[in-house]
């Protein structure tokens, strides 16, 4: 029996711990600046507002040092190990960049619309539906949403910054 091909890396193993462990650096530096700001030591009344997560971000910090050491020196076998490979990579970044363009999408022409195009564009494109039924389906979700948050419960979800279709339709 053959091995199966394999496939082109796009990340190492080793590179996403680095890279994670660096992350977790700079968040745990953030935390206990915050927390040093706050007030980290032990007051006359008890612990101060950043005792707590002075700690927590020294441990953070501990831990992601020694992971960083450890990608960095001991696991050097790993960069030859792949994260993630070219094809699933893809797969991923096709639900991913749709998803961000949606989320800055509420922000700027508000989620009923946005909601609508990104349901109506995914049924078409990854489910292969005729378009009168992807477009029925993001109207018909669109409308039920805004039934039911707007009508029913009175809480209005975000309508857009440059563009609000509830005023241009003389519903707001």
């Amino acid at each position: 029996m053959s091995e199966p091909a394999k496939q082109e890396m796009v990340v190492s193993v080793r590179t996403m711990e680095i890279i994670t462990a660096l992350l977790f650096l700079i968040f745990g530096f953030v935390v206990m600046t915050g927390s040093i700001k706050l007030g980290a030591s032990w007051g006359s009344d008890g612990p101060q507002s950043g005792y707590f997560p002075f700690y927590i971000s020294l441990i953070i910090l501990l831990s992601s040092t020694v992971t960083l050491y450890q990608a960095v020196f001991q696991n050097k076998q790993k960069k030859d190990d792949a994260f993630v490979e070219k094809e699933p990579f893809r797969q991923v970044m096709a639900v991913f960049l749709p998803a961000l363009v949606f989320v800055l999408g509420v922000q700027l022409i508000g989620i009923y619309v946005s909601a609508a195009i990104y349901i109506a564009v995914f049924m078409v494109w990854l489910g292969k539906y005729a378009y009168w039924k992807a477009i029925a389906v993001g109207v018909g979700v669109s409308v039920a949403l805004y039934v039911l948050f707007e009508i029913w419960f009175q809480v209005p979800l975000p309508h857009g910054s440059w563009f609000n279709p509830l005023a241009f339709l003389g519903m707001q």
